[in-house]
């Protein structure tokens, strides 16, 4: 089976003045299309720049990275921009909607970037707000719905394009318990359409969700366990 996403060897340092400053320290990882994995670690542990690295916000400083069949570990940065917006639908804890614009709108902003024209791109916006349970809401903006609901409009907004992933950052950070859980079944009801879904988080009754637990520490994957069923689980070697 072949991997949509293949980290190999990937190192990534920052540099204050000559000194670098490793954070990642030789990821090697691989993740199969339809898989929901969630990504854990504590504060320093890399996630967050290996979520960054993954979403292609940032490059690696060695190593290769293929995602669906592109290398993009050495990409410009407009090649880079273009995989983002039609391989990758981003779930950010901040929601980052813009205000002014309504739901539908929001929704549909990922298209305008691709050249869509504007029946097109509402016509899709619609159908996905429509999967996550919000048709009767496009027309809103976010400060006339709850949290929960503008966390949906995040999640659709991702869908948008029918990216090969979704990839959440600490998708439920803003929401109290019962709105959580209700975002991560929607996240579930994604995976099992069809979608690669990648979490990344540091609670652990939210990577419970996910069908794989990949555990940094220190910038290296300190265990990479696969759930079957919900009730066992086995332990992959690292």
């Amino acid at each position: 089976m072949n991997s949509i996403i293949h980290l190999n060897n990937i190192q990534k340092s920052y540099f204050m003045g000559s000194q670098a400053i490793p954070v990642l320290k030789g990821i090697d990882l691989d993740i199969f299309k339809n898989e929901y994995v969630a990504l854990m670690g504590p504060s320093g542990s890399g996630k967050s720049t290996l979520m960054n690295i993954l979403g292609c916000l940032d490059s690696p400083t060695s190593g290769s990275y293929i995602l669906n069949g592109k290398d993009v570990s050495k990409m410009a940065d407009n090649d880079l921009a273009e995989v983002r917006n039609k391989d990758i639908g981003f779930v950010f804890q901040q929601f980052n909607l813009l205000p002014r614009l309504s739901a539908a709108e929001n929704v549909a902003l990922p298209l305008v970037y691709a050249g869509i024209g504007k029946k097109e791109r509402i016509e899709r916006a619609m159908e996905v707000l429509g999967k996550v349970g919000l048709a009767d809401r496009s027309h809103h903006k976010p400060n006339e719905m709850s949290g929960g609901q503008i966390q949906r409009v995040a999640i659709a907004r991702a869908l948008i394009n029918n990216p090969a992933i979704i990839l959440a950052d600490e998708p439920t950070g803003n929401l109290d318990s019962k709105k959580s859980v209700e975002e991560m079944n929607i996240f579930g009801k994604i995976q099992e359409g069809g979608n690669t879904v990648v979490l990344v988080t540091h609670e652990e009754d939210i990577a419970a969700y996910a069908k794989r637990v990949v555990r940094l520490k220190d910038g290296v994957i300190e265990s990479d366990t696969i759930k079957i069923p919900t009730m066992f689980a086995e332990t992959m070697p690292v």
